[in-house]
This record gives C-alpha cells, structure tokens and sequence, in this order.
C-alpha cells in the first residue's frame, strides 16, 4: 500500500524509516537504543493524537482505506453475497449476504466503493441508488425471518444524487429503511468504517450500538456541501468541517455514537490486517452483549435511543 501519502503523513513516514534504523542497528552493533526508539514511537503518537477534523475527513476518504469487502475477506470466515431488490436491479455500490463471524451467523451488509476509476464506475462511487437500499432492507428483513444479527458497515459519500434516483425513489428508499429498521426483532450493529454522509450513511445506520472507527466521519452532508451552501463557496470545505462536529470524538461527546473504535497508529490503511482484527473483535463482543436482550427490548432500547437524538427544551419566560 502507502502509494498515496497525505502531507502530514509524510512526518510518520519519516519516524518509521528512522525507528527501523534504530533497530537495524541494535542487531548490527548489539547496542541498546530502546530509549531512543520509545521517544520516536511517542513523537508519532502525538502527530496523530492532535490531528484536525478536516486531517480526519482525509484519512476518512484515504483511497487506500479498507472498505467493506475488504474487511469481510479477513473476519468472516464465510459469505455468501445476495444480490437484487427484487423489484428493479442489482446495485453494487451496496453489498451484502448471509456471514459466519467467529462462530456468528449473520447478515452482513456494507456499501463498497472502489479502487481505480474503473471500479469505482462499477461501484457507482459507493453512492447507493434506491435499488441498493431496497436490496439492504431485503436482507434485514431475512435476518429477521431467520433470527440472525445484523452488521452494518457503513461507508458512502451519500446516496446517488442522479436524475434517475429522484425517479425511482430515493427520498422513499432511505425512509422506509430507517422506518423498518426501528422494529427489526434482531440486534443491528452499525459501525461507520469510513465516510459516513447523509441520508446515504443513516438509511443502514438504525441500530442498537453505533460504533465508528477513529478517523471515520459521520455527517449529516459532506464538508464541501455545507460549504456551498452556507459560505457559497465549496473550498471553504475545511473551516465547515471545523465547525460541524463530525469526527468520533466530536459525536461520542455529543452522545450521538455509542464508541470508537481504535485504528493501527497513521490509520486503518496502514495495517489492514490488524484493523480488521480490531474490529472483528469489537463485532463479536457487541453481539454478545446484544444477544442477551429479547426482541421486545431491542427494539424499545433503540426506539428510546433514536428518540433522544436532538431533543431540546425550551424554559418558560417569566
């Protein structure tokens, strides 16, 4: 990987590179330079502790980030991809089937985008149409049938703004999903694995825990967008995402996502293996915990927890 490096990236690069001749010489010379190296690997902690929101939106859209398949071929130790909605077409911007997960019969369900601009014609850019939130809310409703949980990566620039969409029903798709997946019996794990925008992001985004990774961004429009339409300016991207509260620590705070899931240090595109260890981890322990309600509680739970988003109060003046 590393083929494309962002500019505060290039600083963590360097530390690497000096903490691996570090070590080279420790074997060479059979020196202790421990010290040494503890002090690097703090020096790059700290890069990444005190990034920006608008560093986090681009580590967030790093184009080497592992997105849904990706993580699939290295946690589960089966899928069986379902495509269709049954009603028009298959969109492949939305993947998802039937998954073993440590053990875990699931539903696994993910929009995907892709690496060249090839793929990611094929995969429309991850901007679902109405088709693949029909086809996501199809495989809910197996999981439901079939009393299997539900895992939700969620990973979209928004759903497909296009003409055609409009036609078909995309205000609609993403309301019915949202509407059913209140009342689904079965436990809903959703983890924002990167970008997270829009309704695109909240139509597979109902459910019992809400977990994002660190340098994942989970927004009501994209930075760009809010920038048009406030400042009438789209490269004003950056002070918009200053300002609008995105990033998994900002929403944790705000009590908007239940938690955060770590990353390796640089970011989940430094080390797919071990993210994908992390969050496998972090799967099958929400599920446990989540299987030991009953149906009838998970969904009061989580009507409870939708209820309470955005709920303010207005004192009565004398």
């Amino acid at each position: 990987m590393l083929g494309f490096i962002l500019e505060f990236e290039k600083k963590l690069i360097e530390i690497e590179k000096e903490i691996e001749e570090l070590k080279t010489r420790e074997k060479v010379e059979k020196k202790d330079f421990s010290d040494e190296i503890k002090e690097l690997e703090k020096k790059a902690r700290e890069i990444y502790s005190g990034l920006s929101t608008w560093q986090r939106v681009q580590l967030a859209r790093h184009p080497e980030r592992p997105y849904t398949l990706d993580y699939l071929e290295r946690i589960a130790s089966s899928f069986i991809e379902l495509h269709g909605d049954r009603l028009y077409a298959d969109d492949t911007s939305i993947v998802g089937g039937l998954s073993v997960i440590d053990g875990h019969s699931v539903v696994v369900i993910g929009q995907q985008k892709g690496r060249d601009t090839k793929s990611n014609l094929y995969r429309n850019f991850g901007m679902p149409n109405p088709e693949g939130y029909r086809k996501a809310l199809r495989l809910m409703k197996l999981a439901a049938k079939f009393n299997k949980p539900i895992v939700n990566l969620i990973d979209t620039p928004g759903a497909f703004p296009g003409k055609d969409a409009e036609e078909r029903g995309i205000s609609e798709a993403i309301a019915r999903n949202m509407f059913e997946m209140t009342t689904l019996p079965v436990p809903i794990l959703c983890i924002v694995i990167g970008e997270g925008s829009s309704g695109g992001a909240i139509a597979i985004g109902v459910g019992d825990k809400i977990l994002m990774l660190e340098n994942a961004i989970y927004t009501v429009i994209t930075p760009e967008g809010c920038a048009s339409i406030l400042f009438r300016n789209a490269k004003k991207a950056i002070d918009a995402a200053e300002s609008m509260k995105i990033s998994a620590q900002e929403l944790l705070e705000l009590k908007l996502i239940d938690g955060i899931i770590p990353e390796p240090l640089g970011g989940a595109h430094r080390d797919y293996d071990k993210m994908a260890s992390i969050l496998k981890e972090t799967i099958i322990k929400e599920l446990d915990e989540l299987k030991k309600l009953k149906p009838e509680e998970l969904i009061e739970k989580r009507i409870e927890k939708f209820s309470k988003m955005g709920f303010w109060s207005e004192d009565e003046k004398d």
